[in-house]
């Protein structure tokens, strides 16, 4: 058996886990507080809101490891492929998570930085997160989509006018086309 092609699949999702997510939400965080030295567990708030914001931050955190994990999964499995733009997935993943909102992965991100921001009760992290989430507001319908709409043609454009870029929908997308209109 030949197991090279295994390890350089696997060094290209550790590459791009470790260029993209772990930079935003470690790396770039540690440089913002590292200076400012201004992270205290709650934000040092009085009890209870000490402990109300660290148990805030903690299941952000959780619930957006949840959502990158799963995603990074789906994309090594389902889409044959990493997160990063230079090693794309080959197929259009739309089970999971994707049946309910197109950015399930940027939300995971998302997620953990405003967790870390409420844990750490740092106005720095949370200003970190504020332009995460507005870059990505802005990079993804005017770059990502079209590359996508480029790369996988009718399929994406369907499942683009059935599931909503990013407030989930209710009940998960059936892969029929049932929107009346974009949910850009």
């Amino acid at each position: 058996m030949d197991f090279c092609p295994r390890i350089e699949v696997k060094l290209k999702h550790i590459l791009a886990i470790l260029l993209l997510p772990f930079t935003v939400t470690i790396l770039i965080p540690i440089l913002i507080l590292r200076p400012a030295q201004s992270a205290r567990i709650g934000g040092g708030m009085p009890f209870p809101g000490d402990w109300i914001f660290a148990a805030l931050g903690i299941l952000l955190i959780a619930a957006g490891l949840f959502f990158l994990a799963g995603t990074i999964r789906l994309f090594a499995v389902r889409g044959r492929g990493t997160l990063a733009p230079w090693h794309p997935p080959q197929a259009l993943v739309v089970e999971g998570p994707y049946r309910y909102v197109r950015n399930p992965m940027i939300s995971g991100v998302l997620f953990i930085l405003l967790g870390e921001a409420a844990l750490l009760g740092s106005m720095p992290l949370f200003g970190w997160f504020v332009f995460a989430a507005a870059l990505n507001a802005v990079y993804i319908p005017l770059a990502e989509e079209p590359g996508l709409e480029r790369r996988f043609g009718p399929s994406y454009t369907r499942y683009k006018r059935n599931v909503p870029r990013w407030v989930p929908r209710l009940r998960p997308w059936d892969g029929k086309d049932t929107a009346n209109s974009s949910t850009g």
